[in-house]
């Protein structure tokens, strides 16, 4: 059967951060029109949120994460370029020193590492450019990359993950998953193949769909604590992925990386490996605004070379949208954290559960909004070990705003 007439089509890098694919069948909510020749777009999320996070080490805060995409497409020769910027006002939003998250770490704060806090986004987000070229009926050439930007490594991000779309907070294995989304300084290249009209040694190929094989060299720093400005560096690090997208509801892929100096106070290099499968699939007669229902399953691991240790962590999250303007969604997490006590003599990781159960309702659903009142409730796992400074059973909720566009254009 070939792709036309199963009915499969190449994921969609409108509905993706970097080159990452979600399952075709993923409609991003966002504005669309046509200008000429150019069609533009514009998708986003806002959460005006109170956070309470649990146990002595938590604290309660009103915060905003948020981030708006624009997005403009043309025709180019033969092939088609899409430009991309994503901004973030979160360095205005977030609390001092950060969004309160209990077991979160990365990145730092007034030159101190950040601890049971998730750091603001960076002001660009992203500025970058693909172009995808066909060079034959098989085979697409892509070519992408910006001053910041995301390279080959990981899954989507969570923060356009249709899976994640109605949580407000990162999980806790960001950093072993996809903390690499605001790379500052990236190239990648690679191949696209249509794997139904490739005939290798009549081998069935066509249940593999497409195939996608590419790599990046990149800056591997994080991004420092100026939030507005862009730290280009050297392209000091590398990362490949490939990627499977068998049907319009199914993506898997696997990628690996080496990062060069990731972290500001730690000197160690980074080994970093990423396995995830998305599942996406289209309710009530497949019209994503009736219902849909999408779940990611993503194992993310980094070797840090100079304490030579391995960090593990494991996600599986899923939201469920019924009855047009209802929202369900959890995420379950397994993650190793051996950076909770940074001025400690050593570093043993500990085991952290995050499980959390939300719900979002639209009271503003149509063409041009979608504006949802939800909450959530998050319950831990961990060492008993660390029950005198988080607890023995610490629990943590939001109660939101979320905001964003609707369908218009599509």
């Amino acid at each position: 059967m070939n792709m036309s007439e199963s009915g499969l089509s190449i994921p969609s890098f409108d509905a993706s951060s970097g080159t990452a694919w979600q399952p075709a069948s993923v409609a991003e909510p966002m504005w669309m029109l046509s200008r000429g020749q150019w069609e533009l777009m514009l998708h986003g999320t806002i959460f005006i949120t109170y956070n309470q996070q649990g146990g002595p080490r938590g604290e309660g805060k009103a915060e905003s994460t948020n981030y708006a995409m624009t997005m403009e497409q043309h025709r180019l020769g033969s092939g088609t370029l899409l430009l991309r910027q994503m901004f973030s006002a979160e360095s205005l939003t977030s609390p001092h020193p950060g969004f309160p998250e209990l077991f979160q770490t990365g990145e730092t704060y007034h030159g101190q590492p950040l601890v049971d806090h998730q750091h603001p986004h960076n002001v660009f987000a992203e500025l970058a450019a693909v172009y995808t070229l066909p060079v034959s009926e098989k085979i697409t050439w892509l070519l992408y990359g910006g001053p910041s930007a995301e390279p080959a490594l990981g899954p989507v991000t969570y923060m356009h993950r249709q899976s994640a779309s109605e949580n407000p907070e990162a999980p806790l294995g960001h950093h072993l998953q996809d903390s690499t989304h605001t790379s500052f300084g990236v190239v990648t290249t690679g191949f696209i193949f249509d794997m139904s009209k490739l005939d290798l040694s009549q081998l069935d190929l066509s249940k593999l769909g497409f195939v996608k094989v590419e790599g990046s060299a990149f800056n591997g720093h994080e991004p420092n604590e100026q939030r507005w400005s862009i730290q280009l560096a050297p392209l000091d690090s590398w990362s490949f992925r490939v990627t499977d997208a068998p049907t319009r509801n199914w993506t898997a892929q696997y990628s690996y990386g080496y990062l060069q100096h990731p972290e500001a106070l730690d000197p160690s290099n980074e080994l970093r490996q990423t396995a995830s499968i998305e599942y996406n699939r289209p309710l009530s007669g497949g019209k994503l605004r009736d219902g849909n229902w999408a779940t990611s399953l993503i194992w993310g691991r980094k070797h840090k070379e100079l304490e030579n240790t391995t960090q593990n962590s494991y996600l599986l999250e899923s939201t469920l949208k019924f009855l047009t303007r209802n929202y369900a969604y959890t995420r379950l997490e397994l993650v190793d954290k051996d950076e909770l006590f940074p001025q400690a003599a050593t570093h043993p990781a500990y085991r952290i559960g995050a499980y959390t159960f939300g719900g979002v309702r639209d009271f503003v659903h149509d063409e041009h909004w979608q504006i949802g009142l939800g909450g959530d409730v998050t319950f831990y796992s961990k060492p008993a070990l660390l029950d005198p400074i988080y607890g023995d059973n610490p629990v943590s909720f939001h109660v939101f705003v979320r905001i964003r566009p609707g369908f218009m254009g599509h």
